[in-house]
């Protein structure tokens, strides 16, 4: 019988360049997350904000300046880097201030736009996940998942 514990662990070549697929600018993950990013506020925008919609719109939009927190990084853009975890204005220490605008009447448009914004590029991030395991095994999502369990007694397989 084969060795279930080989199996699940794998060694985890160390960071450095990584050979990246051509760019693919129409790819279904390019298409839904752009999608998630520019189109979705749209539906967002007229289900929770009906009479502002358009203002509502606008500001989910302004929302994604939160992408600036990217030009700290190096590099500035990576294909396979998860930004959930990575980048401080999409830290895991920003989430819980960002759901916290949303008891505030006058920012809860800029909350939707925030958290939404960081859900979409979960999505990313998991589709990435998908088909990289080294980028998962070196993100912060996962590093974070192992803290979670060791503090809820969970054995962790490195």
């Amino acid at each position: 019988m084969a060795d279930t514990a080989s199996s699940v662990t794998q060694s985890v070549a160390p960071r450095g360049p990584r050979q990246y697929a051509s760019p693919k600018l129409f790819s279904a993950q390019t298409l839904v997350h752009y999608g998630l990013h520019f189109v979705f506020p749209v539906v967002l925008a007229l289900v929770f904000f009906p009479l502002v919609w358009q203002t509502a719109y606008l500001i989910m939009l302004a929302t994604m300046a939160i992408d600036l927190d990217h030009l700290l990084a190096k590099p500035i853009f990576d294909p396979l880097r998860c930004s959930i975890g990575y980048h401080p204005l999409h830290s895991f220490y920003a989430v819980p201030v960002y759901a916290l605008l949303l008891l505030l009447p006058a920012t809860q448009i800029v909350a939707v736009g925030l958290l939404f914004h960081l859900f979409t590029d979960t999505v990313d991030c998991l589709w990435n996940f998908s088909h990289c395991r080294e980028c998962y095994l070196n993100s912060r999502i996962y590093a974070l998942r192992n803290r979670v369990r060791r503090l809820l007694g969970h054995e962790v397989v490195e």
